[in-house]
């Protein structure tokens, strides 16, 4: 009798699991059937949001369905990730991974109600925009050597500002200062409005951002950029060196890409990869991405992965070094 209950209990078990197959197949094989959100941390027209409906529209041509984005800012991108890691992990809803919320913060607030890389799968890196080290177009210093070495020779009275205390450019920042062993003093700013008219003002020492939304004035001569942060120099810029080219071992960027909640099954993963290949081919994407000297990247799945832990211990690193505090 009890072996007659166990050979029932392994038919059944076998006829659910044969049952689930025949109604997980389908789904997959069909995927999409039905919109796709794509979640991003940034109010319609500020920040990353440009290169998320970038994607959004090139990704609708190549994966077969449309890309809505969904924009939940608030708390520098930490809303989005938190409700992408809740979601259903049904490949119908992605987020703007950045590193802000999968870098810089993850480093900085251990008590996050998300975890990376445990809560996400990665599917693609999409575009790399550098910091960068400026200085007013009409300051003396004309070269990143020059600026650290002003700084060396008066410790602690050279001061850089940026868009707010934790954020990713002054983890960045305490980088190079500790790479350089100088000592800049911090100046935070809400947004880089205030920071620019200090910096021109002559308030402040230098400022240190991503560079892209300031081309028009970097070209205008109304910034000079001393260096940039990646390891080779911009082609819509040769003659800016790097930090690495001005004595400075520091290679990171502000990036952006796609993931999705963890538990989303490969094959669906899989699929939205494919597309976003094919969707980074879109000469209208390109010449968004590029406009502004930012790069376009290649990650894919485990590479970009293996990014982020990697971009994270760097972070982590700087933040215990340096002593950084959220604000």
């Amino acid at each position: 009798m009890a072996r007659k209950r166990s050979l029932w209990r392994l038919a059944a078990a076998a006829a659910a699991t044969a049952a689930w197959i025949g109604f997980a197949g389908p789904a997959l094989a069909a995927y999409p059937e039905q919109p796709v959100r794509l979640v991003v941390g940034f109010p319609p027209g500020g920040g990353g949001d440009l290169y998320g409906r970038t994607i959004a529209q090139a990704l609708s041509k190549t994966i077969g369905q449309t890309v809505i984005v969904d924009n939940k800012a608030g708390a520098g991108g930490n809303i989005a990730a938190e409700s992408v890691a809740r979601a259903r992990p049904d490949g119908y809803t992605l987020i703007l991974a950045m590193s802000g919320n999968f870098g810089s913060a993850v480093a900085l607030r251990p008590n996050l109600p998300y975890k990376v890389p445990d809560d996400f799968v990665p599917i693609a890196q999409l575009v790399e925009t550098p910091f960068g080290l400026m200085v007013d177009g009409n300051s003396p210093i004309q070269t990143a050597r020059q600026f650290m070495a002003e700084a060396k020779a008066r410790p602690g009275k050279m001061t850089y500002a940026s868009t707010g205390t934790g954020g990713a450019a002054q983890i960045v920042m305490e980088m190079v200062k500790q790479k350089a062993d100088v000592d800049i003093l911090h100046i935070p700013y809400r947004g880089s409005g205030p920071a620019l008219n200090d910096l021109f003002g002559g308030q402040v020492s230098s400022f240190f951002a991503p560079y892209t939304p300031l081309m028009g004035q970097i070209a205008g001569g109304k910034i000079r950029l001393l260096a940039v942060s990646t390891r080779k120099r911009i082609p819509s810029l040769p003659d800016v060196p790097t930090l690495q080219e001005s004595g400075i071992d520091v290679v990171m960027t502000q990036w952006y890409g796609l993931a999705a909640p963890a538990g989303t099954p490969r094959e669906v993963t899989d699929h939205i990869g494919r597309a976003v290949k094919e969707a980074m081919k879109d000469p209208e994407l390109l010449k968004v991405y590029r406009a502004d000297g930012a790069q376009e990247s290649h990650l894919m799945g485990k590479a970009f992965g293996d990014f982020i832990v990697q971009d994270i211990a760097n972070y982590r690193r700087a933040v215990e070094k340096g002593h950084l505090k959220a604000e």
